[in-house]
């Protein structure tokens, strides 16, 4: 989805949102009325709508708008949410291969199950690596490692970068970039 149509999308989640709770607001006595009324002058509306009250409706029309209010906030804070989205997103699964009848996917968790392993064949200590993605379904990998006091650091860490992409590309996972972080040492 692009950046306007998703500009479009927080706009309308924020206002079927804070619309309600304004007058909620309102309604309650919290913001006074004639502050409002000033800058928005929603007493010509009230007026427009005559002496219509809610007592005016019978108690099955009250439940139904009620619980019509409730799903179309639960709707709005679910785009919400979707578009607040936090961090990176990750491709949950990359095709390799996408002949019809041959299509080979490997899944997010066996990337970094694999990239874990290759940081270990080259020494590194309790490797833990986090996957991110684009929309061009080609992997970030940023691996934390940790090294006996023996080693060199830089030169681990840089051997562990090249052996996780060396891994990622012969099994045909597309990678963006490696990246990895000394974290400490081993006991």
């Amino acid at each position: 989805m692009n950046a306007f149509n998703r500009l479009v999308m927080l706009i309308i989640s924020l206002l079927l949102i804070a619309v309600p709770v304004f007058l909620l607001l309102v309604g309650f006595g919290v913001i006074p009325a004639d502050v409002v009324n000033e800058y928005t002058n929603f007493r010509g509306a009230l007026n427009a709508l005559g002496g219509l009250s809610v007592s005016d409706f019978n108690p099955g029309v009250r439940t139904v708008a009620g619980i019509v209010g409730a799903l179309v906030a639960l709707v709005a804070l679910l785009l919400l949410l979707r578009e607040l989205t936090f961090g990176r997103p990750v491709a949950r699964r990359v095709y390799i291969e996408d002949t019809p009848g041959q299509e080979t996917v490997v899944t997010a968790q066996a990337v970094r199950h694999l990239a874990e392993g290759a940081a270990r064949e080259v020494g590194a200590a309790d490797p833990s690596c986090r996957l991110a993605s684009d929309n061009d379904r080609r992997y970030e990998v940023l691996c934390d490692i940790q090294v006996s006091r023996t080693q060199n650091f830089t030169e681990l860490a840089s051997r562990t970068r090249d052996n996780i992409r060396r891994v990622l590309e012969e099994q045909q996972v597309p990678v963006k970039d490696v990246e990895v972080t000394v974290r400490g040492t081993a006991s």
